[in-house]
């Protein structure tokens, strides 16, 4: 978990979710952006600078998908669309971007876009304000892709919904929760050795039961008939 801007940002449980978009953030700006990164798995820069017809159309209706320009991604590797669901629609829908051709998300007295570091201080604030900690911009990014790997979608799929160039690094965003540690363990249940299953009596035809008298009585005629 991300401490201080230490560490892992957290994965976010469905509750965390509810309290920051319900009770957190205070704008539907805020919520919008922070939707974008949620319910896309973007990075928070490329929410940042997205522009408005990425995410509307010429009459500001919310696309069915949003497009992530090549020169806004890690790397200018390659544009991608991500489809929009309705949870991020309501979001969308709900805000009103001022700017129908610029940025989507503008900065101060709308000149750029607003800056990812305001981003993360709106974020951290908020989460000072609800009592949540280890939570970070990058933390809906890592949410939204440890839960489609959670929900069996093939990593192959899910690395076109993030951007990254190799499946190496996108599983280092994907949290191995102990609960799913638990589980794989428990599958061992089918090798117990629980029962007497195991345990094998050996018979040997070749070999008759004798008794130690018997032995002991057999040995003693035998040596009668020596002396």
């Amino acid at each position: 978990m991300k401490i201080n801007r230490h560490g892992k940002a957290k994965v976010l449980t469905q509750q965390e979710i509810q309290i920051l978009f319900n009770d957190g953030f205070q704008s539907e700006r805020d919520r919008a952006l922070f939707g974008v990164c949620l319910y896309t798995a973007c990075r928070i820069n490329e929410a940042c600078t997205l522009n408005t017809p990425d995410v509307y159309n010429k009459r500001m209706h919310v696309r069915n998908e949003i497009i992530f320009r090549r020169h806004n991604t890690k790397g200018k590797l390659a544009a991608r669309a991500v489809p929009v669901i309705e949870e991020l629609r309501s979001l969308l829908i709900k805000y009103q971007p001022a700017n129908r051709d610029g940025f989507l998300f503008p900065g101060r007295h709308g000149i750029s876009h607003i800056n990812p570091e305001s981003a993360s201080r709106i974020l951290r604030e908020t989460c000072e304000k609800i009592y949540l900690e280890g939570i970070s911009t990058h933390s809906f990014r890592r949410t939204a892709l440890t839960e489609m790997s959670n929900a069996g979608i093939p990593l192959r799929i899910i690395q076109e919904v993030s951007g990254h160039r190799n499946l190496e690094e996108l599983q280092k965003y994907l949290e191995v929760r102990p609960e799913q540690v638990k589980g794989a363990v428990s599958t061992l249940s089918m090798l117990g050795h629980v029962g007497d299953s195991y345990v094998r009596k050996s018979v040997f035809s070749d070999v008759t039961s004798t008794s130690d008298t018997e032995i002991g009585s057999s040995d003693g005629q035998q040596n009668t008939s020596v002396l």
